[in-house]
């Protein structure tokens, strides 16, 4: 029960982690998770007492002003340095693109600033949290960056930002 409510549950935030960050092993990823890959939406498989996740906002162009402090970062700053920021501390603030709550026992959000690029998959950053935000909100987030992370079954990342406190 525990590994199917895990896989329902991977499945959810599989949609946008796929995408953002390639599984190490691709081949494997799809046949060890087929139903993220699938036609399927995550969403439709979450059983009954969760809230469903909020799709990813079309904001158009993304400008959020950098956070500030001596452990601000842009987004495009914590994923390309994020060798130098493993198990640091770091503030970033961005606009929340997407929103899936109570997943695992936290809240995974997606923020973009505006910076970085889609062509490298430099222009998002996943944060974990216990708090709750709306897409579209702007918020300035205050987390410990982790890489190379690997909940199994094809979903790894290689870098977020995890354990985060949020403020709007």
């Amino acid at each position: 029960m525990k590994i199917i409510f895990a896989l329902l549950a991977l499945a959810a935030v599989a949609d946008s982690a796929i995408a953002a960050t390639p599984p190490q092993n691709a081949g494997a990823a799809k046949q060890a998770a087929p139903a993220a890959t699938s036609a399927a939406k995550p969403t439709d498989a979450m059983p009954s007492g969760h809230a469903p996740a909020k799709a990813a906002a079309d904001l158009g162009d993304v400008k959020v002003s950098k956070a500030t402090g001596p452990n601000a970062r842009t987004v495009a700053e914590v994923v390309t340095k994020r060798n130098e920021l493993k198990d640091k501390a770091v503030v970033v603030r961005g606009k929340v693109v997407k929103f899936n709550p109570n997943i695992l026992k936290m809240n995974w959000i997606h923020l973009r600033d505006g910076t970085g690029s889609e062509a490298d998959n430099t222009n998002d950053i996943l944060v974990t949290t216990n708090d709750s935000a709306n897409v579209g909100d702007v918020v300035t987030v205050k987390g410990v960056v982790h890489i190379d992370k690997d909940l199994g079954m094809g979903y790894s990342y290689k870098v977020l930002i995890e354990e985060a406190k949020l403020q709007k």
